[in-house]
């Protein structure tokens, strides 16, 4: 089995834990304000980013941490709030993202890395968007997150 260096491990286990924080956040709005979207779909979409990056903790032979985030996540005044507090977490998953691609040259850790960048930036930023700017509101499907291929 191949060796991670300490800061590919280090940079897995702060993946693991902003996609936990996400996850854990977005459960908590659905169990607020209910079935709602983007969140419902989102949610979704940081359960299947979790199971990649828990494949690679399998693969290298690390220990899975568990989810320290639920019951500990801001909570929200309105779904408005909530969304907009959505379009901040996904502009700083971002950054988050762009520094953990430097910290290796795996490409299966690459590939995980890009491919939740990428989510994030073309699909969970512009659904919470959308939802900040009241698009997403009213039962219309324009604020709706489309597809749910992550």
């Amino acid at each position: 089995m191949t060796t991670l260096t300490e800061t590919e491990i280090s940079a897995l286990n702060e993946a693991l834990d902003d996609e936990y924080r996400a996850f854990a956040t977005y459960e908590q709005v659905l169990a607020d304000f209910g079935e709602a979207q983007p969140f419902n779909n989102i949610r979704d979409a940081e359960a299947r980013h979790i199971e990649a990056l828990h494949s690679l903790f399998a693969r290298y032979g690390l220990s899975i941490p568990e989810n320290p985030w639920p019951g500990t996540v801001d909570r929200y005044t309105s779904l408005q709030a909530a969304c907009e507090a959505g379009v901040t977490a996904e502009v700083a998953n971002a950054e988050i993202y762009q520094r953990l691609l430097q910290s290796t040259e795996r490409p299966d850790i690459l590939t995980v890395f890009r491919n939740l960048h990428d989510a994030s930036q073309q699909r969970h930023l512009p659904a919470f968007q959308r939802c900040a700017q009241g698009s997403a509101g009213g039962g219309g499907h324009r604020g709706r997150h489309r597809g749910g291929h992550e």
